[in-house]
């Protein structure tokens, strides 16, 4: 008995085992407030640590990006110098390193597989500067803030 008389089943009256399993199981149909508030703010936690290390791994990634076309750059304008006898203008830019300029009359591109000159991975073109302030050419990329500032920018190497 429950107080409210006899639990049925079918017209049949339960032993008292299956009366206090039944009962039980009642109680533990789903999740708590409190245990949900408990599980979100262990994830709220376990994300607070882990966000900003993700983060940072994505900003290196970029940087790491840029670096990687900027060489290819580089190596593109070296193969261009070979066939040309000289580098793009700083009017010709990037671009004839996959469009014939009118000034390379051994222009043998296109020099890059892309068929055209991408943006760094920040959304911004890159800059190219003939010459540059410690080698025939470079090529920055203005960074993560889209600036000219010294401390974001990604620059070609020195020669």
């Amino acid at each position: 008995m429950n107080g409210f008389g006899p639990i049925l089943q079918g017209g049949k009256r339960l032993p008292p085992r299956r009366v206090e399993r039944r009962r039980r199981r009642d109680g533990e149909g789903g999740f708590t407030l409190v245990e949900m508030l408990v599980v979100i703010t262990i994830i709220g936690i376990v994300m607070g640590l882990v966000g900003p290390r993700v983060l940072g791994y994505l900003g290196e990634s970029k940087v790491k990006a840029a670096k990687i076309q900027i060489q290819s750059f580089s190596a593109a304008l070296d193969l261009y110098y070979l066939d040309n006898g000289g580098y793009p203008s700083g009017n010709e830019g990037l671009t004839a390193l996959v469009q014939r300029p009118s000034s390379a009359p051994a222009w043998n591109g296109p020099y890059l597989r892309t068929g055209s000159v991408p943006d760094d991975p920040w959304g911004h073109p890159y800059v190219y500067k003939v010459p540059g302030d410690h080698a025939p050419y470079e090529i920055h990329s203005q960074g993560p803030g889209g600036s000219n500032s010294p401390q974001s920018m990604i620059k070609s190497a020195s020669r």
